[in-house]
């Protein structure tokens, strides 16, 4: 079936308006670092669900624990887990690192563009183009306003999993090196959850009263929203580069981005805070190849270079 799309003129039309609202100064602002946040204040933001994918267990978190075919193996499987969290904890065998930044920005056109020590950096965003009957064609420039606005942005990773998972196998304990590094993937996104929140209480400041359990985390009951290159909203990997430049990345917390844009250590999580109130996911769906030429200029990247990055987007 023939894809419909809106030209980006109409598309660009159609975008949300934030009626002039723009996020909040931030209380502290500019860039920050840290290693070592215990373990321990991080096991309990770990959302389960994808450990459980890792492993191939059928079911959703957390009523598979009482399945009647899986749920005696899920029961055992999280002991273990529990288990070997608490040995990491102890032995601090596992180092949580984090780089935060929230930079003075402002929107032109598509582009966000961030003001720092280091002069001016362009983030250009795509947007959505399918035809709508109703509401706009989302793209993550709509919540930064066009002057005296705030972007952030930040990675977190979890160090020494693969050096220990390493140890386990030459041990020819299988079971135990895939467990450390599962638990490394859950230890990052839960970093990235814990950080997000000192970012709303504290950096940005934005909601200092905040107190949301591990559940509402989960559904994202806050103000902001943090999405990271790779995913629906801005699916070109492409940005982590100007992320890691902007942030330091590699200087302030040892982890880097291979040839692919991988992030090394692999338990990594790198995006944006926007903290514009009515800021929300969303995906951007499949463009056609006017936003796609439009977006390589924008880039400052060939045609070719472009539709490889989004390569997934082209119907």
């Amino acid at each position: 079936r023939k894809t419909e799309f809106l030209s980006l003129d109409e598309a660009r039309r159609n975008a949300f308006d934030p009626q002039g609202v723009r996020s909040s100064i931030p209380a502290r602002g500019g860039w920050h670092s840290s290693r070592g946040v215990p373990l321990a204040q991080l096991t309990p933001l770990i959302d389960w669900a994808p450990f459980f994918q890792t492993w191939d267990m059928p079911g959703r978190w957390p009523s598979l624990l009482d399945d009647e075919k899986v749920g005696e193996e899920a029961r055992r499987l999280l002991a273990d887990a529990k288990a070997l969290l608490d040995e990491l904890a102890r032995r601090e065998a596992l180092e949580a690192r984090w780089v935060l930044g929230i930079f003075p920005a402002h929107r032109r056109g598509d582009d966000v563009i961030v003001e720092s020590e280091d002069g001016e950096t362009c983030f250009p965003f795509l947007r959505q183009q399918k035809p709508k009957s109703s509401g706009p064609n989302y793209c993550l420039a709509d919540f930064i306003a066009e002057e005296n606005d705030h972007l952030g942005m930040f990675a977190v990773s979890i160090h020494g999993a693969d050096d220990l998972a390493e140890k386990y196998r030459e041990a020819g304990d299988d079971y135990q090196a895939i467990m450390v590094k599962a638990l490394a993937d859950r230890l990052a996104e839960a970093l990235a959850e814990w950080l997000h929140q000192e970012v709303r209480r504290h950096f940005w400041g934005y909601a200092p009263e905040e107190d949301l359990n591990a559940e509402e985390l989960a559904r994202e009951k806050y103000q902001g929203i943090r999405p990271a290159p790779g995913y629906p909203a801005c699916p070109d990997h492409g940005a982590k580069d100007d992320i890691f430049k902007l942030l330091k990345v590699t200087e302030s917390i040892g982890s880097r981005l291979t040839e692919s844009r991988a992030i090394y250590p692999a338990a990594s999580v790198s995006g944006f805070y926007f903290a514009h109130p009515d800021s929300r996911y969303f995906g951007i769906g499949k463009i056609n190849e006017e936003q796609l030429k439009d977006y390589a200029a924008r880039c400052g990247i060939t045609q070719d270079e472009a539709e490889a990055r989004l390569r997934s987007l082209l119907p």
